[in-house]
């Protein structure tokens, strides 16, 4: 999970625990270039090249501890979160998630916007591999300082609101799953991109209404669908990648015409 407050924040982070003697300098020889490791991070996303992404990331993370840049070291581990989230690769995503808690630790930089956005990545990481329980206080942490330092509109309440959501799911608690994604909705929508992201929130509602109000699923999914053909969405590579996360959604409740619609959108096969 990126955006550019997070970046920021490193930036200007402004004490370290392990040292406790400097302000605005730290022990490091020098920091990383994140906007440099962002830009080859976008460009590797646009061209689904994965595996290059990961060389990325493994370039910038020895670049970061060659110099003791422990914060940069953290945007690289959070970086890494979400590519291995998205090649499914559970051990190096697991082994992510402990070396991001340890960095924050060792930086006793918690109660920041930019800790609370790697702690809500490590969670949504921990459920997307079976362990909904482990990620909740991860969940809960973050939630705590996104509302204290957060405008309430914020869009990374959204985001959390949705990924907090799909763990409560997993875990049978149904009615808080679905105020989770209400509370998304309530911030996404009819803000730019986060169109695509209410759509996919509309299809967790759909999911979670499968296992417990049947009559819902059809109205969330008529929802998802007018938003990702809205005529305002622009059809870049972040809208492919969400049009594949949401096309399986279509497939298995059987919209076969919406499914075929949203493939032709794509211009390939998902």
């Amino acid at each position: 999970m990126r955006n550019d407050d997070f970046f920021e924040e490193l930036s200007l982070y402004d004490g370290c625990a392990v040292c406790g003697n400097y302000k605005g300098e730290d022990n490091s020889r020098g920091r990383i270039d994140a906007s440099r490791m962002i830009a080859r991070l976008d460009a590797c996303f646009e061209e689904n090249d994965l595996a290059e992404a990961e060389r990325v990331l493994e370039y910038w993370r020895a670049e970061a501890r060659s110099l003791g840049d422990m914060r940069g070291e953290l945007a690289v581990v959070s970086e890494a979160l979400g590519l291995y989230r998205k090649t499914g690769n559970k051990d190096k995503a697991l082994a992510a998630v402990g070396d991001a808690l340890a960095l924050i630790e060792a930086l006793d930089n918690k109660s920041t916007v930019s800790a609370a956005t790697v702690l809500l990545n490590a969670a949504t990481t921990l459920k997307a591999f079976g362990k909904a329980e482990e990620a909740l206080p991860h969940y809960e942490d973050a939630l705590a300082v996104y509302r204290e330092s957060l405008p309430a509109d914020d869009p990374r309440l959204g985001g959390f609101y949705n990924n907090y959501g799909l763990a409560l799911a997993d875990l049978g608690r149904k009615s808080e799953a679905e105020a989770a994604y209400q509370n998304a909705l309530d911030i996404m929508e009819g803000k730019g991109k986060g169109l695509l992201e209410a759509a996919v929130t509309y299809l967790n509602l759909a999911h979670l209404y499968e296992l417990w109000q049947d009559e819902k699923i059809y109205p969330a999914l008529c929802a998802a669908y007018g938003l990702l053909c809205a005529p305002s969405i622009r059809h870049d590579g972040y809208f492919r990648f969400t049009l594949s996360k949401c096309i399986p959604s279509f497939r298995h409740f059987g919209l076969f015409e919406e499914e075929a619609a949203l493939r032709a959108m794509m211009g390939k096969e998902a």
